[in-house]
């Protein structure tokens, strides 16, 4: 006969969990739900037959805590995996739990959080486990685009599990306790004969470095939750509602004069694009994503004048910001993600070109910066955008141009847009007559000037409409402003179909 049934894993289980640095789950639904809200759904549920475990008692809740509760005082749909009980094992009743709290997520419109810390498949449960993994997966699909979901990777996540938490819209891990990894350190080793720990395997660092799998690394729980609860500020509820507008102290017309000597007078010279967004957005605040992942290009979060906005920059300082397949895959995704929940999009471009090279080509540099292109194609959020430097080739067309249906399209007095640098297009156009020079570096240099002069300047690209406006860059913060505030009210819908089919 089975002992009384615990809630937990018990005291000594609980003891080992905080010993691991790690808190429980009810622990963490405390600390990122606001106080008093979480209402907790199923809690008498148990594992039926084998599930339980051999010689375990009966837990009630099972492996899982699942319920809603509020943050910042809108309603959200939470589960959060508890170690304490079988390594917080997928058993039929946690899935069960899990694809129950995720139905009324959808059905009322509310955002999904998944505290995930979780052995794998409850081996007891067998192929029971494995289906209740694919019905959350179709769960997720099915949530994907029309309300939130973030992922919290709080302990390990291994095998098939990790497969929830990819498709959702944020992963956020903390340093040190987390893990994702489709097979072990052990299993590599014995297939590739690769010696690798669960650190390098799947930590925070390389999945926020190397793979761009997690979008944040907190270091610690508490910091993570505070990362969710971030990122849900500037989303809406649901994909049919608006981001919640915060007040904001930032002056509207507020004209910042140090964006006006910004760009270095050498076109070679980098600069920090942060620098630029954080002068223009409301109190200096860019809640970036995946910062230390394809860092030449920029995406994060920010307001003018108290709108949420998905932000999309060129790293001059990283490659020149030049374009490679990652930051087309990371632009593609984080636009895809605001255009779902109407996020209007505001992109800085200083772009010279996709980054040329075999490794490029052999990666598909093709295919991926295609993925870029028909992000901003299929947006039909507001689309703002600011040229700030250069403006190269088919990378000009790719970030948000107004040929792919960019809505405001402004450009400072320095910005270069041409099909190529004027020093590569000199070399070609007037190879020959450079050839025969008695002094080429001179003829050069004025042939270079010439070019600049009629063809890299954004009056040329203003003639025909393509720029709206050349503006003083300290005059930006109130340009997208005043061009968020008329574009308020758009409505755009792309052609009836089933979907798209985006080249992944």
């Amino acid at each position: 006969m089975r002992a009384a049934a615990l809630v937990g894993g018990g005291l000594a289980r609980v003891e080992r969990q905080h010993a691991s640095g790690k808190l429980t789950a009810r622990e963490r639904i405390d600390l990122l739900l606001d106080p008093g809200t979480f209402v907790e759904l199923d809690a008498f549920v148990v594992g039926t037959g084998a599930s339980a475990g051999a010689g375990e008692p009966a837990y009630l809740g099972d492996g899982v805590v699942t319920g809603h509760g509020q943050i910042d005082g809108r309603a959200v749909f939470v589960f959060s995996q508890d170690f304490t009980v079988l390594g917080g094992s997928l058993s039929e009743a946690c899935a069960g739990k899990i694809c129950k709290v995720m139905d009324l997520a959808l059905a009322v419109g509310a955002p999904i959080i998944g505290l995930n810390d979780s052995g794998g498949a409850r081996i007891q449960d067998g192929v029971a486990a494995l289906g209740g993994y694919a019905d959350i997966f179709l769960r997720n699909v099915r949530a994907s685009g029309v309300v939130p979901q973030i992922s919290l990777v709080l302990g390990p996540c291994a095998g098939g599990a990790v497969y929830s938490p990819a498709i959702t819209d944020f992963i956020v891990m903390v340093q040190g306790t987390s893990f994702m990894f489709v097979t072990g350190p052990g299993v590599v080793k014995s297939v590739t004969h690769e010696d690798v720990d669960a650190e390098r395997l799947g930590g925070a660092r390389t999945h926020t470095t190397r793979s761009g799998v997690a979008h944040l690394s907190a270091g610690d729980e508490s910091e993570a939750m505070d990362s969710a609860r971030r990122l849900l500020s500037f989303l809406p509820q649901n994909n049919l509602l608006d981001p919640p507008r915060m007040p904001t102290g930032d002056p509207v017309d507020r004209a910042d004069v140090d964006l006006d000597d910004l760009i270095p007078e050498d076109p070679a010279k980098p600069y920090d694009m942060h620098e630029v967004i954080r002068h223009v957005v409301d109190d200096g605040l860019f809640f970036e994503l995946q910062p230390d992942w394809a860092t030449n290009i920029l995406v994060g979060f920010a307001r003018l004048d108290g709108r949420s906005v998905g932000v999309v920059a060129q790293q001059p300082a990283v490659l020149a910001g030049a374009l490679d397949i990652n930051s087309s895959i990371k632009a593609a995704r984080f636009i895809r993600t605001c255009d779902a929940f109407n996020v209007p999009l505001v992109t800085f471009v200083d772009v010279p070109g996709f980054l040329p090279g075999l490794s490029q080509e052999d990666g598909g540099i093709i295919r991926h910066g295609a993925k870029l292109l028909y992000a901003y194609c299929e947006a039909t959020v507001p689309k703002l955008s600011v040229i700030t430097r250069k403006a190269y080739g088919g990378a000009y067309d790719v970030m948000s141009s107004k040929h792919v249906g960019g809505d405001v399209n402004l450009a400072w007095p320095t910005a270069e847009i041409a099909v190529m640098g004027a020093g590569g297009a000199v070399d070609v156009i007037h190879r020959d007559e450079l050839a025969v020079s008695s002094d080429p570096a001179a003829d050069r240099a004025r042939l270079v000037a010439d070019y600049e002069a009629q063809f890299s300047n954004p009056y040329l690209a203003a003639g025909r409409g393509y720029i709206d406006e050349v503006i003083r860059p300290s005059e930006t913060r109130a340009r997208l402003i005043a061009g968020l505030e008329v574009l308020a009210t758009k409505r755009a819908v792309n052609p009836p179909k089933k979907h798209g089919n985006i080249p992944l």
